[in-house]
């Protein structure tokens, strides 16, 4: 019988469940290749007493420390350092295990302390804050973020965590109070800077086919995309432009698509490859504005480029810019214009349109429709006398 019990529960790690075995309750969290598996029986919910205010939250900070917490921040975080998880994935992973212990739809206030509690106890400086019937969860950090709100305490930035969930609900003018809170070992920054991609199982892959002509030849592509990467990056902020064109792909995605470029490409001059590379940016996939798209400006990933039906300028400027520095890792400026961004690379001699930029030359490749078949050197006429700035050199 014991047999036949543990087998049950092995089939069961596979999936996003909860199982009970010998007093413990199994919650599984299948973001990952590799599930992360904890046992709920050890982390009872710690309610809320009353209106959520300072008294009530630091009565909930006592009960929860009294509890049997250890195992479970131990675990979060060994995992967090066996996966390799940056920041930010870390904090999605810490997200669904709150929901698993307190489910945000029966009480979002006490799910958002579970977020700060085990964020604190892994080692960020999170803070909360509260006020019109809102807990404001904020974390500290250096980074240049655009679009949401921070906070400045003692010269600390700290940004916002969960202003997505508030929206226009959210209250810029001075109707939060801070919860003076102290926790031990609650002193780290927290970056938004996604240098690696988590591993998801194969078979939650789906392949998407796309094509474009090149020089009387189409090429069609079939590349493998996840549901993941949308969900990883759905209230990812607008970060600073290094950060930005710097986030890569996951494997798999990056198997099914980077070897086919290199064996197109092979042959052909660095020019006319990146030529190509400019050219399946512009061509493979279908413009339209972020207003239009998704209602909101939102910079997306390349990989999140290459799974999207739509995608405007910014988008493909991050993924021309992924390529090129794949296939050829040359020197790439991204140029900023009122209403646009392109991107110009320096090749061994300039070519065309070129602007000059910390002593060297960098050729203008148009990676976005333009109505005009514009060539390496060619700028848009409509951006020829407006100004613009240089927001990121790439130096390799």
């Amino acid at each position: 019988m014991r047999l036949c019990i543990r087998y049950i529960l092995l089939l069961c790690i596979g999936l996003t469940c909860t199982a009970s075995l010998w007093g413990q309750q199994l919650d599984t969290i299948d973001f990952f290749k590799k599930p992360f598996v904890f046992d709920r029986s050890h982390t009872p919910q710690v309610q809320i007493l009353g209106k959520t205010d300072e008294q009530s939250i630091l009565h909930f900070y006592k009960d929860i420390e009294s509890r049997e917490y250890t195992p479970l921040i131990e675990q979060l975080t060994a995992f967090k350092t066996e996966n390799n998880l940056n920041d930010w994935l870390y904090y999605q992973l810490i997200r669904q295990v709150s929901e698993a212990i307190s489910p945000k739809a029966e009480n979002y206030h006490r799910y958002t302390l579970y977020k700060w509690y085990l964020m604190n106890k892994s080692g960020y400086d999170a803070r909360l804050a509260v006020g019109d019937d809102q807990v404001i969860f904020y974390i500290k950090n250096k980074e240049d973020i655009s679009d949401i709100p921070f906070f400045i305490i003692d010269g600390q930035q700290f940004t916002c965590l969960n202003y997505h969930d508030y929206g226009k609900l959210f209250k810029r003018s001075d109707v939060y109070r801070p919860v003076a809170i102290t926790i031990p070992g609650a002193e780290g920054d927290f970056s938004y800077k996604i240098a690696q991609m988590p591993e998801f199982k194969d078979e939650s892959y789906a392949v998407k086919n796309v094509n474009f002509q090149y020089q009387d030849k189409v090429y069609e592509f079939d590349i493998k995309v996840n549901d993941h990467v949308a969900g990883i990056f759905k209230n990812y902020p607008g970060v600073d432009f290094e950060t930005y064109f710097n986030i890569p792909l996951t494997k798999v995605t990056y198997q099914s698509l980077i070897p086919v470029l290199k064996e197109n490409t092979k042959g052909m001059t660095t020019k006319d490859g990146v030529d190509y590379l400019m050219r399946f940016t512009r061509y493979a996939f279908l413009y339209e504005n972020d207003d239009i798209n998704f209602g909101i400006e939102k910079r997306l990933s390349p990989e999140q480029t290459l799974m999207n039906n739509y995608s405007d300028c910014d988008d493909r400027a991050g993924l021309f810019f992924f390529l090129v520095k794949e296939l050829y890792n040359l020197p790439m400026i991204a140029i900023l214009y009122p209403t646009h961004i392109t991107m110009a690379v320096q090749f061994e001699q300039k070519i065309g349109k070129a602007i000059k930029y910390e002593g060297q030359y960098f050729s203008i490749c148009e990676p976005t429709p333009q109505g005009q078949n514009l060539n390496i050197g060619e700028l848009a006429e409509k951006y020829k006398h407006e100004k613009y700035e240089i927001v990121y050199h790439y130096k390799p």
